[in-house]
């Protein structure tokens, strides 16, 4: 499977782009993952926007968040495939071009984020290593994890 991929500031999705982006996050966080919580949380405002795409559809899609707004280091957040699309690679492309992206542009040589426990494997599989207790966000067990280059 081939995605054709975009990266855009907030101001430069359009409308049908920032939708997609939006109902994706909306069918996984909260209508699969079954959790009510405040997904406009002004971040988008600051962060740049890595989407996946098959065609019109959106498949894959990251935020990369500067340094000093969820973190002091850069982050990747609000990480999310279709469920159609899962066990094709799609997500592991998506964190390696997320990566890739965020040391590029913001000059970094280490990245954190705050994961979903389920998926620590995933993301140690990737250079990601464990540095903070377990917690509850928003009643989903997480961990906060750090990419060093």
């Amino acid at each position: 499977m081939q995605l054709h991929w975009t990266i855009q500031a907030f101001d430069e999705l359009s409308p049908r782009c920032l939708y997609a982006i939006l109902q994706l996050r909306n069918e996984v966080f909260v209508v699969e993952q079954n959790c009510a919580y405040q997904d406009a949380d002004n971040k988008d405002l600051k962060s740049l926007h890595l989407a996946g795409w098959d065609q019109e559809k959106l498949v894959a899609y990251a935020r990369i968040i500067p340094p000093g707004i969820s973190y002091d280091e850069a982050s990747i957040g609000r990480v999310v495939s279709s469920p159609a699309y899962r066990g094709t690679g799609a997500g592991k492309e998506l964190m390696n071009r997320a990566i890739e992206h965020c040391c590029s542009t913001f000059n970094c040589s280490s990245i954190k984020i705050g994961a979903q426990l389920y998926l620590r494997n995933f993301y140690g599989s990737l250079g990601f290593i464990p540095c903070s207790e377990e917690y509850l966000e928003d009643g989903i067990p997480h961990i906060e994890m750090l990419f060093k280059k």
